[in-house]
């Protein structure tokens, strides 16, 4: 069993060992107020593990403690791994970023983009360009989500029955085809909105390659990586270090709810958000950005493509708040924030919510998981919990904020 250790004292890489405790005991509180169950923090430099904590349980009901070998489902932070898989393709040029996404799924021919009206009297037109694989991956697709709750197109998604962003008992095929009998919400590439986006190019790995997308990045990414416990499913003794899932309460305090099915292999394979895995898969994962897609002698993307991943792609060098679809977007923790191939980059850091080196990037995920890599001061971090809250929990702001005060050199 792969598991994450600290593996240096936290002066050898420049950092403050009271600082990163100043850490621990911030989000203890969480903890001893009952607001969240448990959580991992992991911060590396180099690549080196400098401060490693496990606090509160996996399972609150059982006793069950949060282990350096916990489980955790991390929903949105599964995109990643994805653009990185469509990057493997175009590498290999079986796939371009400006390819059409109709000529790998032809149902995206003859797109519709929404003008007006709503409900039986919404209003589209033919797109003036392609929805291109670009798109996909910088959300700038004119692709939504169901739970906005804000655009008559994201109501056209809920009457579709696509509330979860999947058609309910379909697969990743069938539920990519409901999609694109929907119009966009906008011109593609106008604008930014977080979306279904990367479901539709985790469909486009399957065609391309010729595989289901678990087989695919299980053999060209978690096995040459070594990431023994990431995948789309839990199975035996897996299944006991698997994370109970949470949800908010009224009374802020938390309490279980379903999460992904996975014990099994799940018949929707999202590409957006299906994945499960373990501190020492994520690890392992942001290694291979940090070093530019190299790892232990196992190289899966040129510097190059990297690079190109984790830059800005939103028009004019714009931020996630000026370029994103309003209303949805217009909120301060998008600013000073652009967006690259599957991950979030910092391009502004006098502007972010919290201190950020120029080129910071990552993602997390709808419970309460994140990852980022600072570049500028060969930095990534992890935090694991398994919360869905009701209400922000402003967390990652102040663990940005505290790892920033830690950092000596």
């Amino acid at each position: 069993m792969a598991l994450l250790r600290q593996e240096v004292d936290p002066s050898e890489v420049g950092l403050d060992a009271k600082a990163l405790d100043r850490i621990d005991q911030h989000v203890a509180h969480y903890v001893d107020e009952g607001r969240l169950p448990g959580f991992l923090m992991a911060v590396s430099r180099g690549g080196r593990v400098a401060h490693l904590t496990t606090m509160g349980r996996r399972d609150v009901a059982a006793g069950l403690p949060v282990e350096a070998d916990t489980l955790y489902r991390i929903y949105s932070m599964t995109k990643p791994v994805t653009s990185v898989a469509a990057l493997i393709l175009v590498e290999e040029g079986r796939l371009r970023l400006d390819d059409p996404v109709a000529d790998h799924l032809p149902a995206f021919a003859d797109q519709r983009v929404y003008t007006g009206g709503s409900g039986e009297g919404i209003r589209t037109r033919p797109v003036e360009q392609p929805l291109l694989v670009r798109h996909l991956m910088t959300h700038t697709s004119g692709l939504t989500f169901a739970f906005y709750h804000c655009h008559p197109v994201d109501a056209l998604y809920r009457e579709a029955g696509l509330e979860s962003a999947v058609l309910p008992g379909s697969d990743l095929a069938r539920t990519v085809e409901a999609y694109a009998r929907l119009p966009l919400q906008f011109e593609p590439g106008t604008q930014w909105n977080y979306s279904v986006s990367t479901n539709v190019l985790g469909r486009i790995i399957e065609v391309v390659s010729g595989q289901p997308l678990d087989e695919f990045v299980a053999e060209r990414i978690f096995r040459p990586l070594g990431m023994p416990d990431a995948g789309f499913q839990v199975d035996g003794e897996q299944t006991g270090r698997l994370a109970e899932l949470y949800g908010g309460t009224d009374a802020g305090g938390i309490e279980p709810i379903p999460g992904l099915p996975l014990h099994g292999r799940p018949r929707f394979l999202s590409g957006s958000g299906g994945m499960v895995a373990t501190a020492y898969d994520i690890h392992r994962f942001s290694e291979l950005l940090r070093r530019r897609g190299e790892l232990d002698g196992v190289r899966l993307l040129a510097p190059e493509t990297v690079d190109l991943m984790t830059r800005n792609h939103l028009p004019g060098g714009a931020d996630l708040r000026a370029f994103g679809a309003r209303p949805a977007h217009d909120e301060p923790g998008n600013d000073g924030v652009g967006f690259g191939l599957g991950v979030s980059v910092v391009i502004d850091p006098e502007r972010t919510q919290a201190p950020s080196g120029l080129g910071t990037y990552g993602w997390s995920g709808v419970a309460t998981t994140t990852f980022w890599v600072d570049p500028s001061r060969d930095l990534s971090v992890q935090f694991l919990t398994q919360l869905r809250p009701r209400k922000s929990l402003k967390l990652y702001p102040d663990l940005k904020r505290l790892v920033h005060e830690a950092v000596l050199d």
